[in-house]
């Protein structure tokens, strides 16, 4: 039975969620127990192209991006893949009717990832939208449920939302991407010479789309608003410690918060979620 084959396909992806991100892992679980299952199948999907990009070195990259893209349209049409997770992320695509301009906004900045980008302020807004906003877009498809007058409006906040934590993620992981992969994000910034005054200004755009972010974070629904308000205490509550730090110590390790941590925020977040919101 094809049953059988589709939930070993939502376990794979679970799996991939929880063996690559805790934090998300736990924002999911604080989902309504309907939409975890569909948002653990759009990270796997972005996961595993991620990691085509960013960790496969030593293989030809390029052609498994390549072969990975091509599977991935052919699972959204034959509407079934013997890769599981495929199998699970064009489930998702049919269900809740995901525009597939969102996949292919996403793949192309996968495909960025492979090439050597002097990232000038078009380029970076370009990749910030494909690597990070789209993915939001995705998300709220999820979250919205098929209403989409609801989606139309939340639309510019999940934009947002999903920029910020993307933007917190080039900070955390400035070491690895400059040094390792040999990747410069930032526009106009020196990274032989990242000066506070750098800093300073990323971390005011990164202020800016939180601010707007948590606007639209107050509007979700009830199944969704928890764990999305979990993700977005997270990621604050690691901005405010890359904050913290100098701009030469982002460049000398990645910024982490530790599992106790992490629970900590997320029972204060669902705490203080119930009470600003509900």
């Amino acid at each position: 039975m094809k049953s059988l084959f589709d939930n070993l396909s939502l376990e794979v992806s679970r799996l991939t969620t929880k063996s690559y991100s805790t934090s998300f892992s736990l924002g999911i679980y604080f989902l309504h127990d309907r939409l975890r299952d569909p948002v653990y199948s759009v990270y796997g999907f972005v996961r595993i192209a991620d990691e085509i990009v960013d960790s496969f070195e030593g293989y030809d990259q390029e052609y498994l991006l390549k072969k990975f893209k091509e599977d991935t349209y052919e699972a959204l049409e034959q509407r079934i893949s013997t890769n599981p997770i495929l199998n699970a992320f064009q489930e998702v695509v049919h269900q809740f009717e995901i525009d597939i301009k969102l996949i292919d906004t996403f793949l192309a900045s996968m495909e960025m990832d492979l090439q050597k980008v002097d990232y000038n302020d078009e380029k970076y807004q370009q990749y910030i939208l494909g690597s990070a906003e789209v993915v939001g877009l995705m998300c709220l498809h999820i979250f919205t449920e098929g209403d989409k007058k609801q989606f139309e409006e939340l639309k510019p906040y999940a934009m947002k939302l999903g920029a910020a934590f993307q933007k917190v993620n080039f900070l955390r992981d400035l070491k690895d991407d400059y040094h390792i992969l040999g990747r410069t994000y930032f526009p106009g910034v020196d990274m032989e010479n990242f000066s506070p005054a750098a800093k300073k200004q990323i971390e005011k755009e990164i202020e800016e789309d939180f601010s707007i972010a948590l606007e639209g974070i107050k509007k979700l629904p009830a199944s969704s608003k928890g764990g999305v308000y979990l993700a977005y205490v997270y990621y604050q509550s690691l901005f405010k410690k890359i904050k913290r730090l100098p701009a030469q110590r982002i460049l000398a390790g990645r910024v982490r918060i530790n599992n106790g941590r992490k629970f900590g925020l997320m029972i204060n977040s669902l705490v203080e979620c119930k009470m600003r919101f509900v």
